[in-house]
């Protein structure tokens, strides 16, 4: 008989890892949802796994030293194969206003998560463990596309957060022996994104009849990723990746951000007609940039690709609109986050607000 297999996923309430904890319970694994909750992580967000009785959640920090006994408490039997790890402060621009936090969480945390499965005895010989990591690592690229042996350049304070605990991770595995996995993926969008993010940040703004800022002249490219897709890869890697190994995800959307929300505004034009401007393009807003913006992101992901067989299957414009009907059909949700944890507010400039 195979033993019911339990996954530990941290930051479980935000964007992606909520749409992970989905598509694991539907890939019939017990989950154990940890989340400490902070303006990115709503309850609303993991309100509709409840129905899932193999979804327990906890309420926690990774910072928290006793956080397995915590963890462990909360209802699974079932032996932990493995985490995931998503928990993280994940926005550039309060990067850039409060650096510590990031530090604080993104390294620290990382740390002692690491440190408690290190001197704990819960996992099995085929645990895993799998860093959720971001291109952002590897700095600007001006032309071709990051690997998984691009050099670590980050520019930015989230970016440096985030290779520290890419380092943090690689270095428990070389010298501990950690079952580790690190992917590094680019610009996710789709359902349960918070709104400072530039595609529901658009969405939002144009539904309101707000403008729709741009950061400079909005040349500066992503490399676009359904959430869906990366949390398939996600999966993939957790089940067939090799220990030890860097698996970059990504779509080959490479767009500017200009592109991104004129084709946002076209898609709303076609679902939800403006009625109080004649185009949602005439809300378009150029704004100061952000402080150290990198101009463009890449990514190769010939490697998971060939090696664990994962293809994307929703392309971007595809993507795009399903995001816009998620949106449009979940005004509850987002004005719950308007109510209480955000309120538009530009960070990481001298600028606090939008030009409205």
């Amino acid at each position: 008989m195979t033993k019911p297999r339990h996954i530990l996923v941290t930051g479980a309430a935000g964007f992606i890892g909520s749409n992970f904890v989905r598509i694991a319970l539907e890939n019939n694994y017990y989950v154990t949802g940890l989340d400490s909750l902070t303006y990115a992580g709503q309850r609303s967000t993991i309100n509709h796994l409840k129905k899932f009785d193999k979804f327990r959640f906890c309420h926690d920090d990774i910072g928290n030293k006793n956080l397995l006994a915590s963890v462990l408490s909360n209802g699974h039997q079932a032996q932990l194969c493995g985490v995931v790890n998503f928990a993280a402060e994940t926005h550039v621009d309060r990067s850039i206003e409060g650096p510590s936090l990031f530090y604080e969480t993104n390294v620290l945390g990382t740390h002692n998560l690491i440190q408690c499965l290190i001197k704990s005895d819960v996992y099995s010989h085929d645990f895993r463990f799998v860093h959720i990591s971001t291109d952002e690592v590897f700095g600007s690229i001006s032309e071709g596309e990051f690997d998984e042996n691009s050099p670590y350049r980050p520019n930015s304070p989230y970016a440096a957060s985030k290779a520290a605990a890419d380092h943090i991770v690689r270095a428990s595995a070389h010298t501990f022996g950690f079952p580790a996995i690190v992917t590094n993926c680019s610009n996710n969008f789709g359902p349960f994104q918070f709104p400072e993010k530039l595609v529901p940040l658009t969405i939002i703004r144009a539904l309101q009849n707000k403008s729709l800022p741009i950061y400079g002249n909005g040349k500066q490219v992503r490399d676009w990723l359904y959430v869906e897709d990366h949390c398939d890869a996600i999966l993939r890697v957790f089940e067939a990746g090799m220990v030890n190994e860097t698996y970059m995800i990504g779509a080959s959307n490479q767009k500017d951000n200009i592109s991104v929300v004129e084709t946002i505004c076209d898609i709303l034009e076609e679902l939800e007609p403006p009625v109080r401007t004649n185009s949602y393009r005439e809300l378009i807003t150029f704004v100061a940039d952000r402080p150290g913006h990198d101009i463009r992101y890449a990514v190769n992901a010939n490697k998971i690709r060939t090696k664990l067989g994962w293809e994307p299957k929703t392309g971007f414009e595809n993507g795009l609109k399903q995001t816009v009907k998620w949106y449009l059909s979940n005004a509850k949700w987002w004005n719950k986050i308007f109510k209480h944890s955000y309120k538009f507010e530009r960070l990481g400039s001298k600028n606090s607000n939008w030009l409205d």
